[in-house]
């Protein structure tokens, strides 16, 4: 029995990986999250069986995967929800988040929406990496918390640009790039939300776009890509407008061109006044 422990949002997860196979999935994916043992409150079992890979969890029956990539997206989906579950406090928000200094920003899209290759850009622009999937966002603060789990691209990024390096890990389902391999480096505790960027691909149009949206408008999209709202007063929508009208918030319409779209983003960024920051 090969036993992982992880650190995130405050809470203490124990993985125990029943054969080496199975604890190399899980290192290469949430190694970043590695930390001391203590007391734990979250417990898993994971490993291979004649049906392939399974997922045991404490109060939960044995739930099983055919292959690597059907392991981890089952594995993240759970681990995500009962994360959520073990901080109810924080708002959490279907996100890639990234740092600059002191402030962080989000891109929020649906799922296949464009942002984890977007992030993987902005890594090598000297962008700090926090999440390409969840945001927890303290919401006294408006601090964003790391959840540093592997950045995970379906397909590779577009016209050769920034070509993923050959020792990353490749499962079923794409490509999994350690937090440690990204170029920008990864940001360091929780970092103050300044700037949220709802992403919209439109691979016709010339060039990429950004344009200021009004915190109500905002607020509803935020809202519809958070997944905890039930937790809070309002159903989550006070804390919907909390967030957008603490934080800049813009329309980022992408292209295939990675490039123009992260030079866009730092241009935008650096237009925001200085009392919104």
């Amino acid at each position: 029995m090969h036993t992982v422990t992880l650190r995130t949002v405050g809470r203490t997860i124990r993985i125990d990986c029943e054969e080496p196979a199975t604890r190399a999935l899980v290192t290469a994916t949430y190694g970043h999250m590695q930390a001391e043992r203590a007391a734990i409150d979250l417990h898993y079992t994971v490993g291979r069986d004649a049906g392939g890979f399974f997922i045991e969890r404490d109060g939960r029956e044995r739930r099983a995967a055919p292959d690597d990539g059907t392991f981890l997206a089952r594995f993240d989906e759970d681990f995500a929800i009962e994360v959520q579950k073990l901080r109810p406090e924080l708002f959490f928000v279907h996100a890639a988040v990234l740092t600059l200094s002191d402030s962080a920003f989000m891109l929020v899209t649906e799922s296949g929406g464009g942002k984890s290759t977007l992030c993987w850009a902005l890594s090598h622009q000297g962008y700090r990496y926090l999440s390409d999937e969840l945001g927890p966002i303290d919401l006294d603060l408006l601090d964003v918390h790391p959840f540093t789990r592997a950045l995970m691209m379906k397909t590779t990024p577009p016209r050769s640009f920034y070509p993923i390096p050959a020792a990353t890990l490749r499962s079923s389902r794409g490509w999994h790039v350690a937090a440690e391999d990204l170029p920008g480096g990864v940001g360091a505790g929780p970092t103050r939300l300044t700037a949220i960027f709802f992403l919209r691909r439109n691979p016709a149009a010339s060039a990429p776009s950004a344009r200021p949206i009004r915190a109500a408008e905002a607020a509803a999209r935020l809202y519809a890509n958070s997944l905890n709202q039930l937790a809070h007063r309002g159903d989550g929508l006070d804390a919907a407008i909390r967030i957008t009208t603490g934080a800049a918030c813009f329309e980022l319409v992408t292209t295939p061109d990675l490039p123009a779209a992260s030079s866009l983003l730092t241009t935008t960024l650096k237009g925001i006044p200085r009392d919104q920051t």
